[in-house]
């Protein structure tokens, strides 16, 4: 009886307290790991993750640089236009909306936090958010008009998702629920969990500065988990601030047409499509 009791009590003790010589015990390196994405979620054609490639502003290295390689390898991304941007070269932005890219929402006059210099004078912090819906739509209006395509993706300009302050601060993620199919952040830690996420706040990652080992190592990861990664670009270069390598955009595309590796690449509106498809249970 004493020898049962003892064995009870050290059974008990290290059910509690965890013990290197444990089976319940969790190892160091896998405290942090993300949880596997939704159990019955099946991506297309046996594919393991999703990845969209995404560019705001509209800037001319985009035009120049990225949609000639984007085309080359068949690769639709995600381009969330500033209106300015777009109007110097209309011509090659018609032609991208033509190619099958898609055309997102960036606000008309780009509204981030007055701690930035540059938005002081729309600061989000003195916005409504009557203001802030009245600038959607007519950022909407707007593409409609010069491209012939609504959008139905956004970006949060530098990710900030609030207007007002303090007491009488507001999300606008509801606004951006209600007018577009999805919304997306920046500078965001991990993919998306398709069956789980938010689709008015996508997680996004940067993809600028990075060289494809860097990126690689953050696709293992989605792979690993069955997510859904975001990447987020602004210009397309050999280098400097907020510039996607030209080296990297072209690895990452050979990556993802090698059928052994499980991609699927495409852009925010095509994924956002499928997997609200596959949440109704459609798909299935």
């Amino acid at each position: 009886m004493r020898v049962i009791v003892v064995c009870l009590s050290i059974v008990f003790f290290c059910a509690i307290l965890g013990c290197p010589g444990c089976s319940s015990s969790v190892p160091k390196d896998k405290e942090r790991s993300a949880p596997e994405a939704g159990g019955s979620f099946h991506w297309p054609q046996g594919k393991r993750a999703a990845i969209s490639l995404t560019f705001d502003d509209a800037r001319l290295s985009q035009i120049d640089r990225g949609l000639p390689i984007l085309n080359e390898y068949g690769v639709k991304a995600t381009f969330y236009v500033s209106l300015k941007s777009l109007e110097k070269r209309l011509d090659a932005w018609k032609q991208a909306a033509a190619d099958g890219h898609d055309i997102g929402n960036h606000t008309l006059t780009h509204p981030c936090s007055g701690n930035f210099p540059f938005s002081r004078e729309r600061a989000l912090e003195d916005y409504t958010l009557d203001q802030m819906q009245a600038e959607l739509r007519r950022a909407s209006d707007s593409i409609e008009n010069l491209l012939g395509v609504r959008p139905v993706s956004f970006a949060y300009p530098c990710g900030q998702k609030f207007v007002g302050r303090g007491r009488n601060l507001k999300s606008y993620i509801p606004l951006v629920a209600a007018e577009f199919q999805t919304g997306r952040g920046w500078m965001d830690e991990w993919a998306n969990d398709p069956a789980f996420c938010d689709m008015a706040q996508l997680m996004a990652m940067e993809l600028d500065g990075k060289d494809f080992e860097q990126v690689k190592q953050i696709m293992d990861r989605t792979l690993a988990n069955g997510g859904w990664l975001v990447f987020c670009g602004h210009d397309i270069g050999e280098g400097g601030r907020q510039t996607t390598l030209v080296s990297t955009l072209r690895a990452l595309c050979e990556y993802a047409q090698d059928p052994a590796n499980g991609v699927w690449l495409d852009s925010v509106e095509a994924v956002a499509r499928y997997v609200l498809r596959q949440r109704s249970g459609a798909g299935h």
